[in-house]
């Protein structure tokens, strides 16, 4: 069964076109009402003939990961193989799902999500802070996640399999912006398999509830302990690789190097000399050998993203997902 998933928050005048346009072969939609002080939810339940539409109303508002998981615990209630999770906003085409699917029903993907930077046309109808702004998200979320030929980490167009699902923790999942970024980090935990999915994205007359000077801060704090936690788990507590012993060793070399580098030049501006060139090398050949260990420990850790699905849903030549 495939369900999609929509959180409803500010978009009365947007979601009744979007749930219009849900392609046939969906079998099941879930409006999840976070609390909307437009009561979009009501608007779907009398303006909404389509019998495959339910909604959810949220007692409290939970933000936009909060409201997704909501979905996602209906879907897999309502048994559901894969479910796609698309905005109420209208920035998304829903006949684009088909494209979502196919490397899930493929058997090439547990999670497949779309990507607004595959074209430069995507880019320029794109406002420009946003394009600055995912870009940088962009390099973060490759850094904590792993998923170093994922782009467009905050992409909200998604599909992912029960057994992706089933198997991260939804309670740890963050429930407000960094919900997206944070998926991955789950993901990658799991070892699950990520593709992107070229698909534009449209911008009209709906606007963004997120602040970007609210959030820089606490996404920087929030990759580098997703950062940590994954280094920790993949090459130290799962298993051990040459990758293992490159990270301290180059980290070490590097801060001893720069510690001597330091002191050096702080003993010789005191008393008035010409800092040596042995104490030169001294300090440089140890930042050398950490920077080169660095780059091999990222060549690895690239080298480590997932490429084997672990969730197989293959469709049938009857049209229904395994």
């Amino acid at each position: 069964m495939l369900a999609v998933v929509i959180p409803a928050y500010r978009s009365r005048d947007q979601i009744l076109d979007v749930l219009s346009r849900i392609p046939e072969y969906v079998d099941r939609v879930f409006v999840i009402d976070d609390l909307c002080p437009e009561r979009t939810g009501k608007t779907v339940q009398l303006s909404c003939k389509d019998k495959r539409v339910s909604v959810h109303f949220n007692d409290k508002n939970l933000g936009v990961g909060g409201a997704v998981i909501v979905g996602f615990k209906l879907a897999l209630e309502a048994g559901a193989s894969v479910v796609v999770k698309i905005d109420s906003d209208g920035q998304m085409d829903p006949a684009q799902i088909i494209n979502l699917l196919s490397p899930i029903y493929s058997a090439r993907a547990d999670y497949a999500k779309g990507n607004r930077f595959n074209s430069l046309e995507d880019l320029q109808a794109m406002p420009k802070v946003r394009v600055f702004g995912n870009a940088a998200l962009s390099l973060l979320s490759k850094i904590s996640s792993g998923y170093w030929s994922v782009n467009d980490p905050t992409n909200g167009f998604f599909a992912i399999t029960r057994g992706a699902l089933q198997n991260i923790s939804l309670g740890k999942l963050r429930t407000r912006w960094f919900f997206e970024s944070d998926l991955l980090f789950r993901l990658a935990i799991a070892r699950a398999v990520v593709i992107d999915v070229p698909i534009a994205a449209k911008y009209g007359s709906e606007t963004s509830n997120l602040r970007a000077y609210k959030v820089v801060f606490p996404f920087l704090w929030r990759h580098l302990v997703n950062f940590v936690k994954r280094i920790l788990y993949l090459y130290y507590l799962r298993e051990w690789s040459v990758a293992s012993f490159q990270l301290p060793a180059s980290l070490t070399l590097l801060g001893s190097g720069m510690f001597l580098g330091l002191s050096y030049w702080s003993q010789s501006a005191a008393a008035g000399q010409v800092t040596t060139t042995g104490q030169v090398m001294l300090a440089v050949l140890p930042i050398l050998i950490g920077f080169q260990l660095l780059l091999s420990f990222l060549g690895l850790d690239v080298a480590n993203e997932p490429r084997q699905p672990l969730y197989v849903n293959r469709k049938d030549e009857s049209g229904a997902s395994e």
